[in-house]
């Protein structure tokens, strides 16, 4: 059963609240917490230079198996601070264990918003207390809203399904609407899950479902330096251990389907869009070729700016951005077609005739408002 709302599995709280770091009073600080320890799956942006929190977060990761809380912060990315900004991420994990109970290396941190401004991380101390008081199922309302920046809704799906005679659940939360590019993008990405699964077949299905949705989405082409993908299983359904065996398929379906649907949702709200585009390029060698083709499409900003005004020149941008790709593309092979171009949802069709192969990737198109909204954000 899909929901397309956020319902924590057993074992998992939440909060949100203001706590002063966006100036527009609004929601910016949340806390994930997990009553019983869980095993860890974490993906993080391929950018050279990567803030703080995501530091902090590898460095937990190798000398910790079990994690039982994740602090977020939105309004200040915590990047490109140097020293000072490792140690308020750090103390962030710190701050928050000391509250609630834990170590802080079961702590995982994360930050967005505004680069090379130091974290006011007072505002954050003085309502980790009531952030802590306010942990409740219900908390995910509040901590959905907190890690949005410029988004205008909140990303949130969630599944439950069979596995061995036990309901299993995932849900999954997402904040991102611009400098998405594969490779994750300016995107923080929450799940959790109540399965028993083991460490490797956790990571496998995150890496399988990342692959075929949040690798697949691009606004700008642009890549962020906060960008992360974190997956929590603490194994409160009491399902039996899911290793790389028939369950596996079930769960990872489950997961497929919910960052594919939190990866959609980041497109349809992209700043400033009017139209979704799926590219869907076919016959190519390789899986790697045709997403390669497609995400030069993707990426094109005369062809996302054709999208913008329905042209008819859109044959000419997708040709030119496909030969663009570096693919050895012969004119006589390529055969393009599209759906109608001013409906909200466009499909564009690229066959390739080198082999059997096929990617999906999904785009939106440039608009004066996504100028606007980067102009202006400061």
């Amino acid at each position: 059963m899909i929901y397309k709302q956020a319902i924590l599995p057993l074992g998992f709280k939440a909060s949100g609240l203001a706590c002063g770091l966006k100036k527009s009073g609004k929601l910016d600080l949340a806390l994930f917490y997990s009553k019983d320890p869980a095993k860890a799956a974490c993906l993080f942006t391929a950018n050279k230079i990567q803030a703080a929190p995501l530091k902090i977060n590898k460095k937990y990761l190798k000398k910790n198996k079990f994690f039982r809380a994740v602090i977020v912060n939105s309004g200040n990315a915590n990047c490109f601070t140097g020293k000072p900004g490792l140690k308020d991420a750090q103390d962030m994990t710190a701050l928050a264990a000391k509250v609630l109970g834990i170590k802080e290396e079961a702590v995982l941190v994360a930050s967005t918003g505004i680069i090379g401004r130091r974290l006011k991380l007072g505002k954050i101390k003085n309502a980790l207390p009531q952030l802590v008081k306010a942990l409740s199922k219900k908390g995910i309302d509040q901590a959905k809203k907190a890690i949005m920046t410029t988004d205008t809704f909140a990303k949130e799906i969630t599944i439950k399904f069979n596995s061995g005679g036990k309901t299993i659940t995932i849900c999954g939360i997402a904040k991102g609407a611009g400098m998405i590019a594969p490779n994750l993008a300016t995107m923080l990405v929450f799940i959790f899950t109540d399965a028993f699964i083991a460490p490797g077949a956790l990571k496998k299905a995150l890496q399988i479902a990342a692959d075929s949705s949040f690798n697949c989405i691009t606004v700008d082409g642009c890549m962020s330096t906060n960008d992360m993908v974190v997956l929590l299983a603490n194994a409160a359904a009491g399902n039996s251990l899911i290793e790389r065996d028939k369950n596996f398929a079930a769960f990872s379906k489950a997961l497929n389907i919910v960052c594919l649907g939190l990866a959609k949702m980041v497109i349809q709200d992209a700043e400033g869009a009017t139209k979704f585009i799926q590219i869907k390029v076919e016959n190519a060698k390789t899986g790697k070729e045709a997403k390669q083709v497609a995400l030069s499409i993707a990426n094109s900003n005369l062809f996302k700016t054709a999208m913008f005004a329905s042209s008819k020149n859109i044959l000419g941008r997708t040709v030119a951005a496909a030969g663009a790709s570096g693919i050895d593309l012969k004119e006589e092979g390529l055969k393009i077609s599209s759906s109608p171009l001013k409906k909200k949802e466009v499909s564009v069709n690229i066959s390739l005739k080198r082999g059997k192969a096929g990617a999906t990737v999904y785009t939106s198109d440039l608009s004066y408002e996504y100028v606007k909204i980067n102009a202006e954000y400061n």
